[in-house]
């Protein structure tokens, strides 16, 4: 009888994407696989929403970060555009096995969770985490105890001496059914509430 192999550990391929600024993190839960990335990058899948939801929300313009000739985004847009608005990325898990060989977040094992506290070391201005998405939102919720709120809308809690607000916002995945302008306007209320933009 053939062993069932064990399904491999995968250790996030990005460092943190840390301005010294930010005042808010975005957490997602998980890079898609690689075969799946347009660019090396945060939300690297060209079908993700999530530059197009920033193009909408920055620039009233959803393809404002998309390079549609190369079917990629522009990271160096992208980054210029998280530092002067004072937004920090990562994700709510460092290792994780795919259960499926696919980038849902339902097929991901969490194996060693993101050090969220260590992150927010580095941000001394940062009150704000967002997550994108139910699974990074899970994480957030059973590990400091913060009730979830409803869709668009923040929580408050505090974390070691700091107050904080966690905030929750429709996933950015084409496979959430809700069309881009309105999961824009969303992003756009807790944007303008952080001060961000």
């Amino acid at each position: 009888m053939k062993e069932i192999e064990p399904v491999p550990i995968e250790q996030h391929p990005l460092k943190p994407f840390l301005p010294p600024n930010a005042r808010l993190l975005m957490l997602g839960s998980f890079p898609p696989p690689r075969r799946r990335w347009c660019m090396e990058f945060f939300y690297p899948n060209r079908t993700n929403m999530m530059w197009e939801i920033f193009g909408e929300v920055f620039f009233d313009d959803h393809n404002r970060l998309v390079d549609q000739a190369n079917k990629t985004f522009r990271k160096d847009d992208i980054m210029q555009l998280l530092t002067e608005q004072g937004i920090a990325i990562y994700d709510t898990a460092t290792a994780v096995r795919r259960l499926s060989g696919n980038a849902s977040d339902k097929d991901l094992e969490i194996v060693k969770k993101t050090d969220i506290p260590a992150l927010l070391a580095q941000l001394p201005l940062c009150h704000d985490l967002v997550c994108t998405g139910q699974k990074s939102f899970s994480v957030l919720t059973e590990d400091y105890g913060v009730a979830q709120p409803k869709m668009g809308e923040y929580n408050s809690f505090t974390l070691g001496d700091r107050p904080m607000r966690l905030w929750r916002m429709p996933s950015s995945s084409r496979a959430f059914p809700m069309p881009l302008t309105e999961k824009a306007s969303y992003y756009r209320k807790m944007f303008d509430s952080v001060r961000v933009k």
